[in-house]
């Protein structure tokens, strides 16, 4: 196969931001229409010091380890019923969380080789550097070793997602861990409290305690914002049953290690309190990357609340740069939708199709204890749009 050379004045047809779900499947789609791409990754590590492969927050830190993590507490509750169903199985069972770690982890860096692998057999160029603007087509690629790389393109795709955000009391950055760092965490995180109702607090909370582990989850207004409160109601119960414990319009305040290692946390609420925990899992919401690509020296707008950048058909206020996945404003924050929405993209500028990304009845599940999937308006949303007297429900009890 002949090499891919780029049209025109620039270094490359494409150039992509972010080594994700997203930027990967444009990028791909782009080269698969004989355009020449690069594709820029950098991963900050975390406040622990969490860092990891090419394959974006997915692969690495978000759906895959966590639906082993899931798959694994599962497991768990399956050897228990099995011996109502004939099976001899030995008592009392162990579980062993650095063996878990181990696979999991061995899993990820199996498919950071593939996407390697598939990169190179597309003559994709893969660069491991922090970018940041320099213009609209200028993009300056910071290296791990201090050097830099100045790489032109004739279009520019953002996709660089987001990271979790940090809740700002004492000792939280310190003692506080994220998703970042619990699929990679070396000792097993013993009675941990999660901070956030979330579908990732609720999701690491449930697993966590199927694997074992006392799981306490911190809400501090209500669970699961913006999903079916019917829907919600039973998941919540769900867990509670499984022995997941619930600290209701609570709100943290410090942090401190003890002498005795565990973590003292404070909290404000209708009653203020505290409890000592062996690790803290912060999971109040994620915060786009999009001010670290240094936006303004490119002339683009961001929205100046959810700090994302605000389309139409994934182009931005600048013709020529884009973006996909969790840096979009008012976007669901799902992979399948990155993805999709990256193909799209890639057909519509180097394929002539029209086709734009429909991102109104996108389907998404919840891996709690009680696995809660969902499409379309919950009631809630249905009542708000159309007025309760236009709306029938139909419920099926559990």
């Amino acid at each position: 196969m002949a090499p891919i050379v780029p049209s025109g004045q620039y270094d490359f047809d494409l150039l992509v931001i972010g080594g994700g779900s997203g930027g990967l499947a444009c990028a791909k789609e782009a080269s698969s229409f004989g355009k020449q791409v690069v594709v820029l990754d950098f991963v900050i590590p975390s406040e622990r010091g969490t860092t990891w492969g090419i394959g974006g927050t997915c692969v690495n830190v978000g759906c895959i380890p966590k639906k082993l993590m899931h798959q694994a507490s599962l497991l768990g509750e399956s050897i228990h019923e099995a011996r109502s169903y004939g099976w001899n199985i030995p008592d009392p069972i162990s579980f062993n969380w650095e063996s878990l770690v181990e696979a999991v982890q061995n899993h990820i860096k199996s498919v950071n080789w593939v996407t390697r692998v598939q990169l190179r057999d597309k003559k994709i160029e893969y660069v491991n550097g922090h970018g940041v603007f320099e213009d609209a087509h200028t993009v300056i690629a910071k290296m791990k070793n201090g050097k830099e790389r100045r790489i032109t393109a004739k279009d520019i795709l953002i996709a660089v997602g987001g990271r979790p955000r940090y809740p700002e009391f004492p000792g939280c950055k310190e003692y506080c861990i994220t998703s970042d760092d619990l699929f990679s965490l070396p000792t097993a995180p013993g009675n941990t409290l999660v901070i956030g109702a979330g579908y990732i607090g609720l999701e690491c909370a449930g697993f966590l305690k199927g694997l074992g582990y006392e799981a306490t989850v911190m809400v501090r207004s209500m669970l699961l914002r913006g999903f079916d409160r019917d829907m919600v109601n039973l998941v919540q119960a769900e867990m509670e049953d499984k022995g997941v414990k619930f600290l209701l319009k609570k709100i943290p305040t410090r942090v401190s290690k003890q002498p005795n290692g565990k973590l003292l946390v404070e909290w404000n609420g209708d009653e203020n309190g505290q409890g000592e925990f062996d690790t803290v899992l912060v999971a109040v919401g994620r915060k786009a990357l999009s001010e670290e690509l240094n936006p303004s020296a490119a002339g683009l707008e961001i929205h100046p609340e959810s700090g994302k950048f605000i389309t139409v058909a994934e182009q931005t206020n600048i013709p020529n740069i884009y973006a996909v996945g969790d840096v979009l404003h008012g976007r669901p924050e799902l992979t399948p939708v990155a993805i999709q929405a990256g193909k799209l993209l890639a057909g519509r500028l180097y394929n002539g199709i029209q086709e734009q990304m429909d991102y109104d009845n996108i389907a998404t599940t919840i891996f709690s204890p009680l696995e809660y999937g969902c499409v379309g308006l919950t009631e809630e949303e249905a009542i708000n749009r159309y007025t309760e007297d236009k709306i029938e429900v139909c419920s099926i009890d559990k």
